[in-house]
């Protein structure tokens, strides 16, 4: 019988200090931080560590171009703007994704219009990409969740029918394949994010890619200044349209370059935990491990489970069940990250706040009545309620923390009776 549970005074499976945090920061990392201080050179668009991120990222991911940002959000909202979104322009993204997905089309005075999910994938739906378009799409923008490609020749399908312009969000999916091609490598242009919880994670960052030199340009306006992009690095000092100055610092390059160099390593780290934690949880009962259709590469940025009371035959609400579980989960020493959100739920698209006075809903180019009923995305909303999975799989977390999460899930689902009516 599995031994007491830790919320009821019994001892933790997974002992204090025993998740180690993410990044994992070696000597290699410090030394390259320290080459910049050396240098004394900290910052600019044209400073040789960004540069060399930038020719790095662009070789690994197979694109022509790439621009460095200082922030994932910032490389989504110059990939919109590069798309040839404008005011009034309707862009079509998931509901169920990080608040910048959609924001990033706010950014550029446009209007986010959702389209729901698969319900296995988490990924937007093609058959509700299709139903959501209306005169005013002008764009979509693809989410890879959690390390998962969307499912893409569908998609590809519906933006060419319609003449869309896609933009693909690869924060949380560097290196994802779908069948046996990158994601990034799809739309017009790509966005990652180097946050500091990413595969790839320098603390804050981000890196914008495309094979089209149009692309290119203008999201090079939209990084710096309004300004052209010269060639020889030289500067005219002469806006030709707005810019928000997104420019990465060279530290931050520096370190993100060190850690690239071990991006392969660190991804094939976290799918043997993730392989071995399914494996493990695979008799247990009351949630689904992650699903990975067949041709597929998940990089798992997050490894979530979805939580399934009624396979027990429980008459519980989910959210009860869950909470309950993630409640007994903590005290072991499990902590289980939270979903993405339900976006359209939240207060600025409930209540239209954007720019103040309903811009860009009640602007004068915007000709289109979207609503934002979040009952309108059923299978988001369902699985915003009911997912959540164990974090620290990243190095130099390995097989005795996988251990130890299997112990935890073992006690707790083997006590489930007593944690619900606790």
């Amino acid at each position: 019988m599995a031994s007491r549970l830790a919320l009821f005074g019994g001892p933790r499976a997974v002992p204090e200090g025993m998740v180690k945090p993410w990044p994992e920061i070696r000597q290699e990392d410090k030394d390259a931080v320290m080459r910049v201080l050396e240098r004394g050179q900290l910052w600019g668009g044209a400073a040789p560590e960004t540069k060399a991120l930038e020719g790095e990222w662009a070789a690994w991911q197979g694109a022509r171009y790439c621009l460095s940002a200082n922030s994932g959000t910032a490389a989504l909202h110059m990939a919109v703007a590069a798309a040839g979104v404008e005011p009034g322009d309707e862009v079509i993204v998931t509901p169920f994704t990080w608040t910048s997905s959609a924001t990033a089309i706010l950014h550029h005075n446009a209007v986010p219009v959702f389209a729901d999910i698969e319900p296995r994938t988490y990924n937007i739906s093609a058959a509700a990409i299709e139903k959501a378009i209306t005169p005013s799409t002008k764009a979509l923008i693809v989410v890879h969740l959690y390390g998962l490609a969307a499912d893409m020749e569908p998609i590809l399908a519906v933006a060419r029918q319609h003449n869309l312009a896609l933009v693909e969000d690869c924060c949380q999916s560097h290196g994802a394949l779908y069948k046996g091609r990158k994601v990034g490598s799809f739309g017009d242009v790509a966005a990652f994010s180097l946050n500091g919880n990413k595969n790839l994670a320098a603390g804050e960052g981000g890196l914008l890619v495309t094979n089209d030199e149009r692309v290119y340009e203008e999201a090079a306006r939209v990084q710096q200044f309004g300004e052209r992009r010269m060639k020889d690095g030289s500067r005219e000092y002469n806006a030709y349209g707005m810019g928000w100055m997104y420019r990465l610092t060279e530290m931050t390059a520096a370190f993100a370059r060190s850690q690239l160099t071990r991006l392969d390593e660190t991804t094939e780290h976290i799918q043997e935990n993730a392989r071995y934690l399914t494996a493990g949880l695979s008799d247990i009962e009351g949630f689904d491990t992650p699903y990975v259709p067949e041709g597929y590469k998940h990089v798992f940025y997050r490894y979530n489970l979805h939580f399934l009371p009624e396979e027990l035959g429980l008459d519980v609400p989910v959210e009860e069940y869950v909470g309950k579980v993630r409640a007994a989960l903590a005290a072991e020493g499990v902590a289980l990250g939270r979903a993405e959100f339900l976006v359209p739920a939240m207060t600025l698209f409930q209540e239209r706040r954007g720019y103040g006075k309903g811009c860009p809903w009640d602007c004068a180019h915007y000709r289109g009545a979207v609503t934002y009923n979040p009952g309108d995305y059923p299978v988001a909303q369902d699985t915003y309620r009911r997912v959540a999975g164990p974090v620290g799989l990243t190095p130099p977390n390995g097989r005795g923390l996988m251990d130890a999460y299997l112990e935890s899930f073992h006690k707790v689902f083997a006590n489930l009776d007593e944690i619900l009516n606790a």
